[in-house]
């Protein structure tokens, strides 16, 4: 069997699967699909290139990256009516849940991660981090937090985003089908595809919680430079405006590619790969000491917050102990007098 075809035949299409792990990771690197997409067939050429492993190993080096791909099924009937709930919200719940298992199991919950994100696989990683922060406060799930505290880089390949409100999601998301489905899919079932111009809101709700919480991660913004449809009917699927917003600290470029092959490199001398791989290569050497410093600061403001907590507790008068309302017992009655006169 080739490597290639050992490394296909590891990949899981769904959940998490680590398709490279060296001896001394020093970064987890998280690739994540779009739309009718599959954890090893969506980052491969024409030729045959599985560029995660093939090309970015070796231009990582002495990093040691952790190569990971995640899959889910994430079909278009999501966007329709009827839908059971917001299967976005689902598939990032359930990403949150397989990197943490992974990394608490193998005691690296703190180890920096970056997601690479193809199209609609961003609002998947995006509804990941918002549930994983959302966990802060609750005892019983605060182990989901670490997968947001340790995110230090997210690269958007071609993944939609809304800032203004403006954006068309009804007309974006046809043109995404468009783009990665089977034309004998779109003949056969216009009506599914029709129904994704009315149906939107929890696609604006992902990306404006996200704004809320996007400022602590490093962002990159890729997007398609070539027309969708080769006749020149269709132009663009995620237009620039909204693959890359303007965004303060924000980085942004094109891809010479469409948007289904802009996350399928040939070989090292690719300049699109060579664009990415520098990106991943730069913030990869970045991410461990500021990661440390975020767990450093963190586990100091929650050991704080424990010893307040803990002050508190013990200012509050036990049996057998006197106050000024005397013994616990006599203190209760005394109050309940005191705030009943």
């Amino acid at each position: 069997m080739s490597d290639r075809a050992a490394i296909k035949a590891i990949v899981k299409p769904s959940g998490l699967t680590a398709v490279y792990t060296p001896r001394n990771p020093t970064v987890d690197i998280v690739f994540v699909h779009g739309l009718n997409g599959h954890p090893y067939d969506t980052w491969t050429s024409q030729s045959g290139c599985f560029w995660p492993v093939e090309l970015l190993v070796d231009a990582l080096g002495p990093l040691q990256p952790r190569i990971l791909t995640y899959g889910y099924k994430l079909s278009v009937e999501i966007f329709t009516d009827g839908a059971p709930r917001d299967s976005f919200l689902a598939h990032g719940e359930t990403l949150v849940g397989h990197l943490s298992a992974n990394r608490n199991l193998r005691d690296c919950a703190d180890r920096p991660i970056i997601f690479v994100c193809h199209s609609l696989g961003g609002l998947v990683v995006k509804s990941a981090l918002i549930h994983s922060h959302g966990t802060f406060q609750h005892q019983k799930l605060g182990h989901l937090y670490s997968v947001y505290l340790s995110t230090f880089k997210i690269l958007f390949l071609g993944t939609p985003h809304d800032r203004s409100g403006n954006v068309k999601w009804g007309s974006l998301l046809r043109n995404i089908c468009t783009a990665v489905l089977p034309e004998k899919f779109l003949k056969a079932s216009p009506q599914v595809v029709t129904a994704l111009c009315t149906n939107n809101e929890r696609l604006q709700r992902i990306n404006s919680q996200f704004e809320d919480i996007m400022s602590v991660f490093k962002i990159y913004f890729f997007y398609e430079n070539r027309l969708t449809d080769p006749q020149g009917a269709l132009d663009v699927a995620v237009d620039e405006t909204s693959a890359a917003p303007y965004i303060p600290g924000a980085k942004r470029s094109g891809i010479d590619a469409d948007h289904a092959y802009m996350c399928k490199f040939e070989g090292r001398n690719d300049p699109c790969y060579e664009m990415v791989a520098e990106a991943i290569l730069q913030y990869s050497s970045q991410a461990p000491t500021v990661i440390a410093n975020r767990w450093l600061t963190e586990n100091s403001t929650t050991q704080t917050q424990a010893q307040v907590k803990k002050a508190e507790v013990a200012k509050i008068p036990r049996a057998g102990c006197s106050s000024s309302w005397g013994t616990l017992g006599e203190f209760s009655l005394a109050k309940f007098q005191t705030l009943s006169s």
